[in-house]
């Protein structure tokens, strides 16, 4: 081979071909450089041509990010003062007298709605966490304000009893003579349902029960029908995993369980066909909606639920999703932009009509710049 190649390079128009692994090539002496180059390969299929400028990538492209898939999770405190949250750097702790400005903000980047997170004092829990269905609480309160500043913003309320019981628990607590501990199913079930009648009455557009009880879906649709809330949306927690991504909310909110942990209620990580059974529930009970949470971590899960169900899916970019990108970021590591469009991007393409994310203002303002 290397006598052809000194042959060839003694005559300057020279030309010969070979086959190299059953393709046709050619090779020609350019007389300027003296260089051996690639003329062409007989290849009729070159998926290259579809991406060989910006404008053939966008014709070609086949998932969207918009900030109408977005939803901005928010936490309410009671008081005068916004506090940013150490540990979701760019997120802040809202004033009700506040949030209504943020969320006209929000709207006019193109986010459509919110979903309301309370933070209570210390002195406000209790057992039972009677404080979620307080009329005079912090999330009705704040559901008015926005609703009256910002009509057209949907707000979504979660609906759990973690951040107002003394627990940190989901649902009821009972506790036994022996130093046990149950989450009570049915008994949660009941609270739930006035905490939701409570957020209803305030002008909430959407429901998003987070606590993984059993049979709650069909509860809390019949006690919203039955007093007139036909219109008000359920969005459920359908296959919330006991996750270990959740640290940096749970010190948001102040919610952390103070025994054990939510594996009785919450789902096994190992697990995807058991959320096509909870979406099966909750589909038949009058969910509108469900959610896979986490996200990034559960694209199968999202997939697979796509695949199962005719209902629009939400998907959660959990706060430990969230701040992996931003720590990495500040240390120098990752391009944020980059790497947070390409995460929300990657839980769209796996089939999640709508994305809960603590990045959904900053994604919405780089959206518009582009």
């Amino acid at each position: 081979m290397q006598e052809l190649i000194s042959a060839i390079a003694q005559k300057t128009h020279a030309y010969t071909a070979f086959k190299w692994h059953g393709m046709r090539c050619s090779f020609t002496k350019r007389a300027k450089d003296a260089m051996l180059e690639p003329d062409m390969m007989d290849l009729p299929i070159r998926p290259r041509r579809n991406r060989k400028s910006a404008a053939m990538r966008g014709l070609m492209q086949e998932t969207t990010l918009t900030a109408a898939n977005l939803i901005y999770p928010m936490f309410v405190q009671e008081g005068d003062e916004n506090t940013p949250i150490d540990s979701l750097p760019g997120c802040t702790r809202w004033c009700v007298a506040d949030i209504a400005a943020e969320c006209q903000r929000l709207y006019e980047l193109g986010i459509p709605c919110i979903d309301l997170f309370a933070v209570v004092p210390e002195e406000k829990k209790d057992a039972a966490g009677s404080e979620a269905w307080n009329p005079d609480g912090v999330v009705p309160r704040a559901i008015a304000a926005i609703k009256a500043a910002v009509p057209d913003m949907l707000v979504m309320t979660d609906v759990a009893l973690d951040p107002f019981n003394t627990y940190g628990q989901d649902g009821i607590v009972r506790e036994y003579a022996n130093g046990s501990y149950e989450i009570m199913n049915d008994e949660t079930v009941e609270a739930l349902c006035r905490q939701a009648l409570c957020h209803a009455r305030a002008g909430a557009d959407i429901i998003s029960p987070s606590d993984m009880m059993d049979g709650r879906i069909a509860a809390l649709r019949a006690a919203l029908d039955a007093e007139g809330f036909t219109g008000v949306s359920l969005l459920s927690y359908t296959a919330k995993y006991a996750s270990a991504y959740y640290g940096p909310f749970r010190g948001a909110l102040g919610s952390a369980p103070k025994f054990g942990d939510k594996k009785t209620y919450q789902m096994d990580p190992a697990n995807a066909r058991e959320a096509l059974r909870e979406a099966e529930l909750d589909a038949a009970e009058g969910a509108d909606m469900l959610m896979v949470k986490p996200a990034t971590l559960y694209l199968d899960v999202i997939r697979a639920m796509r695949e199962h169900t005719n209902l629009p899916i939400a998907a959660y970019h959990v706060s430990g999703e969230y701040l992996m990108v931003k720590a990495a970021a500040a240390s120098g590591w990752l391009d944020e932009r980059a790497c947070m469009m390409e995460a929300l991007l990657s839980i769209r393409r796996a089939g999640a009509d709508m994305i809960l994310t603590y990045a959904a203002p900053q994604v919405a303002a780089w959206l518009r710049e582009k």
